[in-house]
């Protein structure tokens, strides 16, 4: 199994709904390629103070699990993945760091 986590942080603060909807877009785009086996999409829990640490911190992190290298090329090339981007970025700007592992 091959883990494929994303770590989402938006330039200003987004709403809670807002977030959800997000989350859902993106899950909804990569599911649709039939390659994922796992998913989950989870929100930033903040620490008192972490504003002053210089670090990447993430709004959320989303993690898809697929069986393959070939699985992973699949939900790379997720037609869908790139309207809701563009979608997105265009609303609400955002960073994105990924990593893609064994589980």
């Amino acid at each position: 199994m091959i883990t494929h986590t994303m770590l989402v942080s938006f330039a200003d603060p987004i709403p809670d709904d807002e977030l959800d909807q997000f989350l859902s877009d993106i899950d909804a785009a990569l599911q649709e390629t039939g390659v994922v086996r796992t998913s989950s999409a989870q929100r930033h829990l903040p620490v008192p103070g972490e504003d002053a640490i210089p670090a990447f911190i993430a709004t959320a992190v989303l993690q898809f699990g697929v069986e393959t290298e070939d699985d992973l090329a699949t939900l790379f090339a997720a037609p869908g993945a790139g309207d809701v981007i563009h979608t997105w970025q265009s609303r609400r700007p955002y960073r994105v760091a990924w990593v893609n592992h064994e589980a």
